[in-house]
């Protein structure tokens, strides 16, 4: 087994329906690399490892089989850091014996997970085109991946339309200086839900937000929210976003140079939760202060 990237860095960015497009015929990315990826998520039917927050995938790459885990990730608007192992399969099969020598399942961890590898099962699919690029910006070597498909679990479905910018060499703060570039160009917004997370979510048909007390707290729900509203349709979500925007905005913790962002994002989605681009580059720029 190849532990390949131990760390994983990334910004995910939501796209409207028209960002695929506006996105591929920016200069700044030129022509990229066309990939076919199909993939399967593993779990126990009682669904032990989401409750862990812990994703384990198969997947086909250009013909390719890939076996990946991830943990959960942490960090906000858009930005995470979380552990990552990926090696290569021979065939469709799942390695149960490599599951078990990695750190989420060794009996030190939150969470025992040794005894649920024997019973994981195929229990969600992810299908997509991705279109790669990699850049060097600003000392930075970043990858840049534009996903279109589908996730699938069970009779519901969601579409996939996102922009990811991974960090393979310098400071992550290259991330947010190049993703503000592109929302200078394109209509985007900040992300905090993985493919496995939203498939989680639509499998059980239940979307719970986080309680929120301080700026960046407020960012995090209302884009947690947004991301709930378009996988569920439910207008109780869109709702919960703006009103999180709200508090946002009117907090008396959030810094006075912030406000003109925090102002900005309450009045930049459309009826259906589209963001213009004026809302991605606030929310970015906002992301990185609070976080930092």
């Amino acid at each position: 087994m190849k532990n390949s990237h131990p760390t994983e860095i990334e910004l995910k960015l939501a796209l409207t329906p028209d960002g695929p497009r506006a996105l591929t015929d920016l200069p700044l990315l030129g022509k990229g690399a066309l990939h076919t990826l199909t993939n399967t998520y593993y779990d126990t039917p009682q669904s032990d490892l989401a409750r862990a927050r812990i994703a384990v995938r198969l997947r086909q790459l250009d013909g390719a089989w890939l076996q990946t885990v991830k943990t959960a990730g942490q960090g906000g608007g858009g930005l995470s850091e979380r552990q990552e192992w990926e090696w290569p399969r021979d065939a469709a099969t799942l390695d149960t014996a490599s599951l078990a020598t990695l750190p989420p399942f060794q009996a030190e961890s939150e969470h025992d997970l040794r005894p649920v590898i024997a019973h994981l099962a195929p229990q969600l699919s992810t299908d997509f085109q991705r279109t790669r690029w990699e850049l060097d910006w600003q000392g930075a070597r970043i990858e840049v991946v534009l996903d279109q498909g589908e996730i699938k679990s069970g009779s519901h479905r969601a579409p996939i339309r996102e922009l990811e910018l991974e960090l393979k060499q310098g400071d992550a703060s290259a991330l947010w200086s190049l993703a503000r570039a592109l929302a200078e160009h394109v209509a985007l917004r900040p992300s905090d839900s993985s493919k496995a997370a939203r498939g989680n979510a639509l499998a059980a048909q239940a979307w719970p937000l986080p309680d929120a007390q301080t700026p960046s707290q407020w960012l995090n729900r209302a884009t947690l929210a947004l991301d709930a509203f378009h996988d569920s349709g439910r207008a109780e979500h869109l709702n919960a976003a703006t009103a999180a925007l709200m508090q946002l905005a009117a907090h008396p913790a959030l810094p006075k140079a912030l406000a003109p962002q925090a102002a900005t994002l309450c009045t930049t989605l459309d009826a259906h939760g589209h963001p213009a681009r004026a809302y991605g580059q606030a929310a970015l720029a906002l992301a990185q202060r609070l976080i930092d």
